[in-house]
């Protein structure tokens, strides 16, 4: 019976190169020349650190950009608060990772509302769709595509 898994993921090899190509673009643009202004990527938390809040808004949408040209959907990102530190101000962003609970149910309900001939089964942080027709689960893959849950899916494991 054919099934995918719907899921939520971020590679940490393409994190790593956004936030190098985000480094790279700090030290290049004029308006940076001599700040101390950097990124840090630890896991899935990215730390922006700056020496005024104006610059850790260009900063954000610097990542921003560089996480769409690396194929990172920033509907992944979660800005936190900003943070004085001396004469820094700091800010982490985590980036989320799987589905919770709450959106794994949400997805599971438009699912059932699409009157399709399919299944969904929560696994952990992942919603496995059963069908017997492949053509269902892609009517199933557009539809979660185009409705918004604020969270960027991934469909892996498509078996047939």
């Amino acid at each position: 019976m054919p099934s995918f898994d719907t899921v939520s993921e971020v590679d940490i090899h393409q994190l790593t190169n956004a936030v190098d190509q985000a480094n790279r673009i700090i030290a290049n643009r004029f308006d940076f020349k001599g700040v101390d202004a950097s990124f840090e990527r630890e896991e899935r938390l990215v730390t922006m650190t700056a020496e005024v809040e104006f610059q850790l808004q260009q900063m954000e949408d610097m990542l921003r950009s560089a996480l769409i040209k690396c194929d990172i959907d920033p509907l992944a990102m979660e800005p936190g608060d900003i943070v004085t530190s001396g004469k820094l101000v700091k800010q982490s962003i985590p980036l989320r990772h799987g589905l919770d609970s709450q959106l794994s149910k949400k997805i599971g309900k438009l699912i059932k509302e699409t009157k399709l001939k399919v299944q969904s089964q929560i696994q952990g942080d992942q919603v496995r769709v059963t069908g017997k027709k492949r053509d269902e689960l892609q009517k199933v893959m557009n539809l979660l595509r185009e409705s918004d849950l604020g969270q960027p899916l991934q469909f892996t494991n498509f078996r047939d």
